[in-house]
């Protein structure tokens, strides 16, 4: 049945045959032949029926017993559209095993990062954690790019980085591990390569559709170009051909130089002829109707098929200047039940049966059999298992039902936004309490809810809104841009000038320097209130702290504790940040008052045990930790952070015992073993020593501080030769100045030269 009525869809595709000439004619010569090109990139304006002639392209290649796969923005980043393409193969009697394997351990390992990362020894405020946000979407930082260009400083960045991969590298048990969290497409690419060659052997051609690329293209677009013209993740087979399409060209600084490969594909709105080809098909060949389609949708394909979908053949009062584009869109449709649900169904931004229901207000069989009815629309297409109007479709409708009823309108995104925020808190429900934020859905779920308030009462929302806009910058880059571009929406969609104008800018600031900048405009506009213009500030110092900028951080975080001083993490972030800079009694000040706010903030505690390490105030520092431990005694990195102080302290055997805890807590916890290999050769058990040191390289083989005391054991046991490897392999890692740096310079020289 589904195969039959593909066929009889194709039968009705109409025009575009150049288009499909080209890609036909382009199966039938092999790789080797200069007129065979790799890659087709089909572009042109909204409505012009982009996605309309790459299904029709995928059938062609699939009749040609192609592999396909199409990926669209349901797709947010390159494991996600690795993890579509695998399903589509899987689908056709080739199962990426190795692949699928990886994308489920990607899948777990972010997710230990992105919980690990709230609980770090450094806090939310550590100087990694701009990379760490950036990183766990997948964003390449280093070099910087992107939004974060000239407002981060590279060898800072890098740092950071570099912390942020030690951090990781602890943790997990293996390097992959740590590149499937920050560089995912580094570890996921070769097997998807080594995969795709397989599948090649027992096809003629495998395809690739990436559809929406002005969606995908900012994740997918870099990393397609390094696929298809470096042999940096392997060889790419020859019989594979790229479809991208998207509402822009490509990138001619990108792909300009590739033009030998490309066909470019741009589409226009239909030619009369294309356009009374359709109708003709559709059985609409009376001409006054004709001429009145013609007219009234300008050659845009999705309006001719709107238009023609019904088969008019009564041109009777066609011609109304006075008609609208929605009278266009719906004008042959004479049920009024139809009509009204094609207009509900255009409120929500995504639709699927349950928003759909809430949408039309009708019984829900009735409502079923509205929702079928509308997915066969043509101005409405489908992706991850939701539908979407056509933008040139929804606008006019959302404008005719504004202007019509305001307060009808006003009702309807109320009822919208009850409902989403009643799904929201059955997802919260099932959450731990101050863990929403990390959560996919729930942050879906409340972005609906937002846009439907603006809609509703844009000026009273505004408020709530831009406070949430705040929360979504400190969840990263990625989640901010949702946000402003939710605001941008519903300013267009409400008529709503100033809360477009606020996501106008706040878009525009993330362009310009990333969610700094962004939480600038914020704080610059005035538009929150005391509570969120001190968590804008605590999240901006956060910010330049990630960038290195300690004093402007410390300049945020005392505006943050001035506005709002019941907020801990201010507190905490400006004590920690005047550890950074040195000022410790001001750092003991601020961290106290966190912690008189919150006694079991067990972040606040560590860090102001290293306050009291510092000041070599051992006592405090050991109380504070075992504080820390009675409120976190499963907590690997605070059972260290205690074993190291009582390494400090000389007793050796309680350090032990909280190293012990830590290892049988998490086995591959390699600062653990590296620990405690210190502490067992300060207690003369070198060989013991040496296997814990060796145990915590294998997990992390960049592990500088654990080359340095192993390096230091073999000189003892005057294995110079082996001391000096481990020297000059944590020289090759510590390749900024650093008094380590300067300690494992002496003892390489005074190995080379023969001294101690």
């Amino acid at each position: 049945m589904q195969e039959l009525i593909r066929q009889r869809r194709r039968a009705g595709f109409v025009g575009r045959n150049e288009e499909r000439a080209a890609f036909r004619a382009n199966l039938g010569l092999p790789p080797e032949d200069e007129r065979h090109r790799f890659l087709f990139h089909v572009h042109g304006n909204a409505g012009v029926g982009k996605t309309f002639l790459v299904r029709e392209l995928e059938q062609i290649a699939r009749e040609r017993g192609a592999l396909t796969a199409y990926v669209d923005e349901s797709a947010g980043s390159v494991p996600e559209a690795m993890a579509a393409i695998g399903r589509q193969f899987a689908g056709q009697g080739h199962r990426f095993k190795d692949l699928e394997r990886l994308l489920v351990a990607h899948r777990e390992r972010r997710y230990e990062a992105e919980t690990a990362a709230l609980a770090a020894p450094e806090g939310p405020s550590a100087g990694s954690m701009v990379v760490a946000r950036a990183g766990l979407t997948g964003a390449a930082m280093v070099p910087v790019v992107g939004a974060f260009a000239g407002a981060v400083d590279p060898a800072q960045l890098a740092q950071g980085v570099d912390r942020l991969r030690a951090g990781l590298s602890a943790r997990f048990r293996s390097q992959e591990d740590v590149q499937l969290v920050l560089s995912p497409e580094q570890v996921l690419t070769p097997v998807l390569l080594a995969e795709l060659s397989d599948a090649a052997s027992t096809v003629p051609w495998i395809v690739l559709f990436l559809d929406t690329y002005e969606r995908t293209g900012p994740f997918l677009d870099a990393w397609l170009h390094e696929l298809m013209t470096t042999d940096r993740y392997g060889a790419l087979p020859a019989t594979i051909v790229v479809v991208t399409a998207g509402q822009r060209p490509f990138d001619a600084a990108r792909w300009g130089g590739f033009a030998d490969f490309v066909t470019d594909v741009p589409l226009l709105p239909f030619t009369e002829a294309e356009a009374r080809g359709l109708l003709a098909d559709r059985g609409v060949v009376a001409e006054p109707v004709v001429e009145e389609v013609l007219r009234l949708s300008g050659g845009l394909p999705v309006l001719v098929s709107t238009l023609a979908e019904t088969r008019p053949a009564d041109p009777g009062v066609v011609g109304d200047p006075s008609a609208t584009a929605v009278d266009r869109f719906l004008k042959w449709e004479q049920d009024p039940v139809r009509r009204a649900a094609a207009l509900a169904g255009a409120l929500p931004r995504q639709l699927d049966a349950d928003v759909f229901r809430t949408a039309v207000e009708c019984p829900e069989g009735e409502a079923d059999v509205l929702f079928a009815w509308l997915r066969g629309m043509p101005f409405v297409s489908e992706r991850a298992e939701r539908m979407q109007y056509h933008d040139v479709v929804r606008a006019p409708m959302l404008r005719l039902q504004r202007v019509r009823s305001p307060r009808g309108w006003t009702e309807r995104h109320t009822r919208l936004a009850e409902a989403f925020a009643g799904w929201r808190a059955e997802t919260e429900a099932d959450l731990p309490s101050g863990t929403w934020w990390q959560e996919e859905e729930w942050r879906k779920l409340r972005l609906a809810e937002s846009y439907h308030l603006l809609c509703a009462r844009p000026r009273t929302a505004l408020a709530t809104v831009l406070r949430d806009l705040v929360d979504a910058c400190g969840e990263g880059e990625v989640v901010a841009r949702w946000w402003a571009q939710a605001l941008v929406q519903a300013g267009e969609d409400a008529d709503a000038d100033s809360a477009g104008a606020w996501g106008s800018e706040s878009l525009a600031a993330l362009d310009r320097g990333g969610v700094a900048d962004a939480l600038g405009v914020l704080l610059a506009r005035g538009g929150l209130d005391t509570r969120g213009l001190a968590e804008a500030h605590r999240l901006r110092g956060v910010e330049f702290t990630g960038a290195g900028d300690h004093a402007g951080a410390l300049a945020e975080f005392d505006r943050a504790v001035e506005l709002d001083p019941t907020r801990k993490a201010a507190w905490a972030d400006r004590g920690a940040a005047r550890y950074r800079l040195g000022d410790l009694d001001a750092a003991v000040a601020d961290l106290d008052r966190a912690l008189e706010l919150d006694p079991d903030y067990v972040w606040a505690l560590v860090r102001r045990a290293r306050v009291w390490r510092s000041r070599d105030e051992q006592e405090r520092r050991l109380a504070d930790l075992d504080r820390a431990v009675a409120l976190g005694p499963d907590v690997p990195w605070v059972l260290c952070e205690r074993g190291d102080a009582l390494t400090g302290a000389g007793r050796y055997t309680a350090a032990l015992a909280d190293y012990d805890r830590a290892i049988a807590r998490d086995a591959q916890y390699a600062s653990a073993y590296a620990s405690r290999g210190v502490c067992r050769s300060w207690m003369g058990d070198t060989a013991q020593a040496l296997t814990d040191l060796d145990r915590a390289l294998e997990l992390r083989p960049e592990y500088v501080w654990a080359l340095w005391h192993r390096g230091r054991i073999h000189l003892e046991l005057d294995s110079r030769a082996q001391a000096l490897a481990d020297v000059e392999r944590a020289l090759a890692l510590e390749a900024t100045a650093t008094a380590r740096r300067t300690n494992l310079l002496a003892m390489r020289d005074a190995l080379r030269d023969g001294g101690d």
